[in-house]
């Protein structure tokens, strides 16, 4: 049986404070996992990513699939070693990249025939081949195959969305409990304790997410998670969405809310019970100049900042605001500096994996809905900056 374990050790209404057992250590949730699609966060180096609290990163399947390949790593001893990692992993399947970056993509029951964004080389992704890849990556948390709808859908794709991922679903799970319990040709599993999560699906028809929750919870999975959100719905609908279905999932396994959010967005979700996110929007927003702090949100290339020698956020104790002015950052921005990148993108993601820092002692002490309420009142009293 694989090693992974997840036990909830204090609730505070529907908030809960967990931690995820895996291969290569443990994960305290709720958690904030940063993206790294190509097998590394962009603009920021392992060693900070550790120093800033990150206890997990998210790698893309699809993107490492295309290029080097997935066999490739394997033989490099698996995908933790060949990016130098020695913390959990999480892999996604691929379908959303799939079904949003490939090119001329026909999804039939046998899985999604593509050709690559990169060179038009055509892949079939099937779910038993996205299972194969990530037992070759090795990740500690591996996501199945599902099919994944744009924002707004009808209730007719959505149904056949559904039930389509959940089949694909139950094809990954046995996929997997025939690599765990034989070797497979041409398939090197990296990590044999590696756990497996299904995916929710059913766009914002909550009878369908009921539908998926039950179908994907009697398949049984290591964990729960909830996709197909955060692609164009109002906050509001997501939230409900979002919470409906996590009370539908099982107390005892991790609930992941797939692709949000924003600061918001995290706190609102641990207050209807989910224990996990991933997000591009702090190392995307960074490299753009748009940055998180406790006083709102900075667009540090503002001519305001021009001569603002104070820190970029004076509550935040990462490197880049212990050592650096608004005005130096917004020089090395207007400047094109990569430096930039590099320091904006610390500081995010020190945002983000503070707040969720916040949220964990707020649980502790079952203080959460105070500072949510809190924290919520902060950020709607602040502005975009201009």
């Amino acid at each position: 049986m694989p090693a992974f374990g997840f036990r909830v050790r204090v609730t505070d209404g529907a908030a809960r404070l967990g931690e995820c057992q895996t291969a290569h250590g443990v994960v305290q949730t709720p958690a904030f996992v940063p993206v790294g699609t190509q097998g590394a966060v962009k603009a920021i180096r392992h060693r900070d990513l550790e120093e800033a609290g990150a206890e997990i990163v998210l790698a893309n399947t699809y993107h490492l699939l295309l290029r080097p390949g997935d066999e490739l790593i394997a033989r490099r001893g698996g995908l933790h070693r060949f990016i130098g990692w020695a913390r959990p992993i999480l892999t996604d399947s691929g379908g959303f990249q799939v079904f949003s970056l490939a090119q001329r993509v026909l999804i039939t029951e046998e899985g999604a025939d593509f050709r690559s964004h990169l060179d038009g080389s055509r892949y079939l992704l099937t779910p038993e081949r996205a299972t194969d890849i990530q037992a070759r990556l090795g990740a500690d948390i591996a996501m199945v195959l599902d099919q994944c709808l744009a924002f707004p859908a009808s209730r007719e794709a959505a149904a056949v969305s559904t039930a389509r991922s959940a089949r694909w679903g139950q094809r990954c799970r046995r996929r997997l409990a025939e690599l765990r319990s034989r070797p497979v040709a041409g398939v090197a599993v990296s990590n044999r304790e590696q756990a497996q999560f299904g995916i929710i699906q059913g766009g914002v028809y909550q009878d369908l997410r009921d539908e998926s929750a039950d179908a994907t919870v009697a398949i049984g999975f290591e964990g729960y998670a909830i996709g197909g959100l955060s692609v164009g719905e109002p906050s509001d609908r997501m939230y409900a969405v979002a919470g409906d279905t996590a009370r539908r999932l099982p107390a005892d396994r991790p609930r992941y809310l797939m692709g949000a959010g924003t600061p918001e967005d995290l706190v609102e979700c641990v207050a209807r019970g989910i224990d996990m996110f991933d997000c591009v929007l702090p190392t995307r927003n960074a490299r753009n100049g748009q940055l998180f702090t406790s006083e709102g949100r900075v667009n540090i290339k503002s001519a305001r900042y021009a001569e603002d020698d104070a820190p970029l956020d004076p509550r935040c104790g990462c490197y880049t605001c212990r050592h650096h002015s608004r005005a130096y950052l917004r020089h090395l921005y207007v400047a094109g500096e990569m430096t930039a990148g590099a320091l904006n993108t610390l500081h995010n993601l020190s945002f983000y994996l503070d707040t969720m820092r916040r949220i964990r002692d707020a649980i502790a002490f079952r203080t959460f809905d105070r500072f949510r309420q809190e924290f919520l009142r902060s950020a709607s009293s602040l502005s975009l900056d201009s």
